[in-house]
């Protein structure tokens, strides 16, 4: 995935880049555009916020932990604006090479950023987590807002209190509560956003969504469902690839053949279930979400393959593609 930066050192040398324009957008005064990176603890509400923004599922959520393993730019279009929303992993404390990567992705997503988001969780107390991804937007001279996520889940007191704390450790630039199950205060938090974007080019061409493989949204799409059907069994465990994709323009049919990769026989058992009962059910949640993705029909043809201690090699964690830089 290239990165901000790379798209700005190419705007500028074609001279498009443009200077910062300060205030709201206002009739005749161009067009504004920039990346907004949403960083947090796991599960704090950043790739639901995402989804809700952008009307559709494309990014994959869940209870779990982790859920989210790629950098992910979600593209806001306008007649005045092109905001490209960046999805992170949630920062945490590693314990495999794995979660070192994934914070290594979520810091690095920081770079260039023209508006910087905490995203904190109202139900859940600000603690130690919180302070840790906070010491790194302290070091950022750009613009940061706390956007106070699932408000639906918490009453007013709660929430001003997560405000007071949030705001005891880094002074902000704008707080936008919010809720994104029920669609409350993301146009106020849109505008937020862009109000603080510079000038500048329509960096992705109108229409584009995601600048994803579709490989990857794919392979997510499966991880996801395996979360949902397996819980707490085996979620930080499993690795999904994509390995064959064609379209069948004549029979409006697209074939997915991915491969689930766990690093324990017993997890291969977990996966599949009784008479193959799990993974079917996987395949069937996985095929309804992809064909509304696709817009067509959709044969998957989902294996388990086994894949001894992945989260410890660093090759593996390349090929699935959750290394920084890939």
């Amino acid at each position: 995935m290239t990165d901000a930066g790379e798209l700005r050192a190419a705007a500028a040398t074609s001279g498009r880049l443009a200077t910062a324009a300060d205030g709201p957008p206002q009739p005749g005064t161009g067009f504004r555009s920039g990346f907004v990176t949403l960083v947090g603890r796991p599960n704090s509400g950043k790739s639901s916020l995402v989804n809700a923004l952008l009307g559709q599922k494309l990014a994959i959520v869940s209870d779990t932990p982790q859920t989210t393993r790629h950098r992910f730019r979600a593209i806001l279009d306008s007649a005045d604006y092109q905001m490209v929303i960046v999805d992170t992993p949630g920062i945490h404390k590693p314990h495999d090479a794995l979660g070192e990567e994934l914070n290594k992705s979520a810091i690095k997503a920081l770079e260039a950023v023209d508006v910087a988001v905490f995203v904190l969780d109202a139900a859940k107390p600000f603690g130690r987590g919180d302070e840790w991804v906070l010491e790194h937007l302290r070091k950022l001279s750009q613009p940061r807002l706390l956007v106070l996520s699932k408000t639906d889940l918490a009453d007013n007191a709660v929430c001003a209190e997560q405000v007071a704390a949030a705001q005891a450790f880094l002074d902000f630039d704008g707080i936008y509560p919010l809720s994104s199950l029920a669609g409350r205060g993301l146009q106020e938090f849109v505008d937020g956003c862009v109000a603080r974007l510079p000038a500048g080019p329509r960096w992705f061409p109108e229409g584009t969504q995601t600048d994803q493989d579709l490989s990857v949204l794919v392979a997510e799409f499966i991880r996801e469902k395996i979360l949902f059907v397996t819980s707490q069994e085996v979620p930080h465990a499993v690795g999904v690839v994509t390995e064959n994709l064609e379209y069948d323009r004549k029979r409006g049919l697209t074939s997915i053949q991915a491969f689930i990769y766990v690093e324990s026989k017993s997890q291969i058992g977990i996966i599949i279930g009784k008479g193959g009962e799990r993974i079917k059910t996987i395949g069937t949640q996985a095929r309804h979400d992809l064909e509304q993705l696709l817009g067509t029909k959709v044969f998957l043809d989902l294996r388990v393959k086994l894949r001894k201690g992945w989260r410890r090699d660093i090759n593996q964690i390349k090929r699935f593609g959750y290394r920084v830089g890939d």
